[in-house]
């Protein structure tokens, strides 16, 4: 079998490798495949992995042998399923194996901006911090956790998780997902999403994009929320209508936001959110721990390992 990674830096990043896929037949791994490239590196491919490279129907149609994709990761919005199961192509994905380090993440992000980390560096590090009263440094705002009330939006296992990382900071935890669990967790209790983004000082996103779940932070969510409110998203950038959220944060109706996850990714030049003073972004590296990625390429070689042997496993369907 011919076996195809259409962007493997972005799971290797020069200090890992696809060795345990190599088993498996003639293995070639690209680390970025341009969108004009797509079709002639699957030519004769059985296997395909990818993490973010759009497979659309016009590719399936144009690589007939192609008959499993793996997705490096978990969200699996990039391709088109109804399409891949017309022409019988299973795709797999990898649930779960970044659950500690997204959790961690959206922590790392709220905390940057509850205690102003990242500004204080840059502040320190330009040489400002001259005499004892500094006005600056005093006119910079910090706000505690503890007391606090996350929303969690989407209650998989990140979003389970980030509530018991908010837990032991003392915070009130809620969630909203399409159907409420049958009873309240010890981590959190169910509110409708309305409800949940009035009562939350932060709301905290962890659901899937959708065509239901695409730009649902837009400005009706936005004029329901808390006033002074934080924003995190480490799920999917299309949950958010950037430009309402850059809006929001001018108006003051949200006091920060803290993304891994952008609706473009890299941003252009002139992406609404890039360059303000109160959204820290990070470059989508939130399950990117070494630690992380070598589990994942180990669950990517047991998903095709299970597919040969006529056993599929983490099988996504339209």
């Amino acid at each position: 079998m011919k076996i195809v990674v259409l962007d493997g830096f972005l799971v290797t990043r020069g200090d890992l490798d696809f060795a345990p896929l190599e088993e498996f037949g003639e293995l070639a791994v690209y680390g970025y495949t341009p969108p004009e490239q797509v079709v002639s590196r699957l030519a004769g491919a059985g296997a395909a992995f990818l993490n973010r490279t759009p497979i659309s129907r016009e590719i399936l149609s144009a690589c007939p042998q192609l008959r499993f994709i793996g997705v490096t990761g978990t969200g699996v919005n990039m391709i088109d399923l109804a399409a891949a199961a017309q022409k019988g192509v299973a795709v797999c994905n990898v649930p779960g194996y970044s659950t500690a380090a997204v959790a961690q993440m959206t922590m790392a992000l709220l905390l940057d901006i509850a205690c102003s980390v990242s500004l204080l560096n840059g502040y320190l590090h330009a040489g400002r911090w001259q005499i004892p009263e500094d006005k600056q440094i005093a006119s910079t705002r910090l706000f505690e956790l503890s007391g606090k009330t996350m929303g969690l939006v989407g209650f998989g296992a990140i979003g389970r998780q980030t509530a018991h990382l908010a837990k032991a900071f003392g915070m009130r935890t809620i969630y909203s997902r399409r159907r409420p669990l049958p009873e309240d967790t010890p981590a959190a209790g169910y509110r409708p999403l309305e409800e949940l983004l009035e009562q939350s000082d932060v709301v905290s996103l962890h659901c899937p994009l959708t065509e239901k779940t695409r730009g649902m932070i837009d400005e009706t969510a936005l004029s329901h929320m808390k006033p002074g409110a934080v924003l995190l998203n480490t799920a999917r950038g299309g949950l958010i209508d950037s430009a309402a959220v850059a809006r929001a944060l001018e108006s003051g109706r949200l006091y920060a936001a803290g993304l891994d996850v952008l609706d473009e990714e890299p941003p252009k030049k002139g992406h609404p959110l890039i360059g303000h003073s109160r959204c820290v972004i990070t470059p989508h590296v939130a399950w990117a721990p070494a630690e992380t990625r070598r589990r994942l390429i180990e669950a990517c070689a047991e998903n095709l390992r299970a597919f040969l042997a006529g056993r599929p496993q983490n099988l996504q369907r339209p």
